[in-house]
């Protein structure tokens, strides 16, 4: 069965994402698979934003392991508290960095990464996963962004 994003890019970013987040709810419902459901997430929010890279991180023991993603190649691991993805799980909480390279620890796992967003994912209060969204230019996520990308992290929590 083809699938296709409707994606309007005349709409405010806002917008965007209020229409997007239904059509990922619209490819996953009913989809048991964990992979097809995240990759299917991360190929829509790049095709709907152009982000540089975007994908998962899934905790497995004491690291984060890289799941599905769109983008250039990127680090396979991530040690708790390392790097913006793994501060975000440490701390449990969402990381807007605007610049990278003012980011203490920052993994370069790209050096065209330039600012990123970092969204862990909740099930039954602890961290499973974490979204992370790079962009290849400075401060270029917002309170918006945040948003958003937070509601997509508790739909995600469904797939774990």
């Amino acid at each position: 069965m083809a699938e296709d994003l409707l994606i309007d890019r005349s709409l405010s970013k806002a917008q965007q994402y209020q229409a997007l987040l239904p059509q990922i709810e619209a490819l996953t419902t009913g989809e048991p698979d964990q992979v097809a459901n995240l990759a299917n997430a991360m190929a829509a929010l790049k095709e709907t934003f152009g982000f540089f890279w975007v994908g998962v991180y899934a905790v497995k023991g004491d690291e984060l392991v890289l799941g599905p993603f769109q983008g250039p190649v990127a680090c396979t691991r991530i040690r708790r508290g390392k790097g913006v993805c793994g501060a975000a799980w440490a701390e449990a909480r969402t990381l807007l960095v605007p610049d990278v390279e003012q980011f203490p620890g920052h993994i370069a796992c790209s050096s065209l990464s330039k600012s990123e967003i970092v969204v862990p994912v909740l099930k039954d209060g602890a961290v499973v996963a974490v979204l992370d969204v790079d962009s290849d230019q400075l401060d270029d996520f917002d309170d918006t962004d945040q948003q958003y990308l937070e509601e997509l992290g508790r739909r995600m929590a469904a797939w774990f």
